[in-house]
């Protein structure tokens, strides 16, 4: 077994992220660190009630949704802005089963640092987000930090509520996948259990067998 951790690690500086001592080991007698973290810092899960799909919070998700076998989609070198289309899958349409997820490798996360990281992602079509639900599609996940243009609120939406309507777990800001070798894997995907989160930090390890 392989276990590939492809989640972002959490530090001061990072885009809704603060680190403020809380305890010295000198002075207290251990050191601890208060956490401020935005619900949708770097690798986060979201929940319906984000977009007002419905009032599911993300503590309200079946645990077992969290363990996912997932098709590992290989988009190197896409473009900024693209939007990706159902004809990008290859032939995972013919694989795909009932309750399996897609995970988008795009390289987008060497971009982490760079304004195109949030400015240029490429997106989720509509095309692409309908087709998930139709094919019950349990768990998308990508490296941007959104599924859909940030600058844009009216695609934006439109691409979330058309997933979370459908309780298509939605798992941005991934990193690490070129360390993926096989084409479909198991993912564990385990948000903070917040009460009446719309979204939260997500600890996301893929497994190969």
């Amino acid at each position: 077994m392989k276990y590939i951790d492809v989640t972002l690690t959490y530090e001061p500086g990072m885009r809704g992220v603060e680190f403020e001592p809380a305890k010295v080991l000198s002075k207290d007698g251990w050191n601890a660190i208060t956490l401020n973290l935005y619900s949708h810092a770097g690798t986060h899960m979201d929940a319906p009630v984000h977009f007002g799909v419905s009032e599911k919070s993300i503590e309200q998700t079946d645990p077992a949704r969290y363990f996912v076998q997932c098709h590992l989609v290989d988009l190197p070198g896409i473009k900024p802005r693209s939007e990706i289309k159902v004809a990008d899958l290859g032939n995972i349409p013919d694989l795909l089963q009932k309750r399996e997820g897609l995970i988008f490798r795009t390289g987008w996360s060497r971009l982490l640092n760079e304004p195109f990281y949030r400015d240029g992602l490429p997106a989720i079509s509509e095309e692409l987000a309908v087709w998930c639900v139709d094919k019950g599609v349990s768990l998308i996940g990508v490296e941007p930090p959104s599924i859909a243009d940030v600058n844009n609120l009216e695609q934006l939406t439109k691409i979330h509520r058309i997933l979370l309507e459908a309780d298509i777990l939605i798992v941005e800001g991934l990193v690490n996948l070129e360390q993926i070798t096989k084409l479909k894997v198991q993912v564990v995907a385990l948000p903070l259990k917040i009460k009446d989160g719309d979204g939260a930090p997500c600890r996301v390890i893929v497994i190969e067998d």
